[in-house]
């Protein structure tokens, strides 16, 4: 299992809940975000992602680490990116620095099965099904023939990552730690908004 830097520089940005084995296009155009994705890109290509809270300037304890896999600056200063996300991340301290964007202490420890080759089949038939109705019910179109492409990690991740629910639900679902435990969470919130979406058609009748 390979081994990633302690000390990581984070984006912090509010709304957005990142998971492993997505993709996240970024349009960056702050100077110190333009700082942090110059300084990752030239070195090892990783950075962190993750929630902020809107009511000061902290953030939430578990982020994800991601490869900047594809880089492009514009005519007008921004850059294009987009990033893989590898694995999840605890904070455990920021590191106080003289850069203008924000670096912390992570640990990755909790989540090495982000890392682990997927050996265990995790049930997730009925979660699917639930998700293309709660899907269709909100607009939300997906590619479900290519979606079984992907491997179990990837369509967990990716229903996950797209579902029309809270952030803070899906930091929730964020921070399990077990690709089981993301199941059981995901499908009891996406349970939950069927349920009561069903009850209020049957009040309104």
């Amino acid at each position: 299992m390979k081994n990633y830097p302690t000390i990581i520089p984070v984006f912090p940005l509010s709304g957005v809940i990142y998971f492993p084995k997505t993709n996240l296009p970024l349009n960056i155009f702050e100077q110190r975000y333009l700082n942090l994705v110059n300084d990752a890109y030239n070195k090892d290509k990783l950075m962190g992602m993750v929630q902020s809270k809107k009511e000061d300037n902290s953030v939430y304890k578990v982020g994800c680490l991601g490869k900047i896999s594809d880089y492009q600056k514009a005519k007008d200063g921004r850059v294009l990116i987009n990033l893989t996300g590898i694995t999840r991340f605890e904070i455990l301290d920021e590191k106080i620095n003289d850069k203008l964007y924000r670096e912390f202490k992570v640990d990755y420890k909790i989540f090495e099965d982000d890392l682990i080759k997927e050996t265990q089949k995790i049930e997730s038939h009925s979660l699917i099904e639930k998700s293309k109705t709660f899907f269709k019910r909100n607009g939300l179109l997906l590619n479900w023939k290519e979606f079984e492409k992907l491997d179990q990690n990837q369509k967990i991740n990716t229903l996950a990552m797209i579902a029309p629910v809270t952030n803070e639900e899906k930091q929730k679902i964020l921070e399990t730690v077990t690709l089981n435990e993301k199941v059981k969470a995901l499908e009891s919130i996406i349970t939950f908004y069927l349920h009561e979406v069903s009850f209020s058609n049957q009040t309104i009748q």
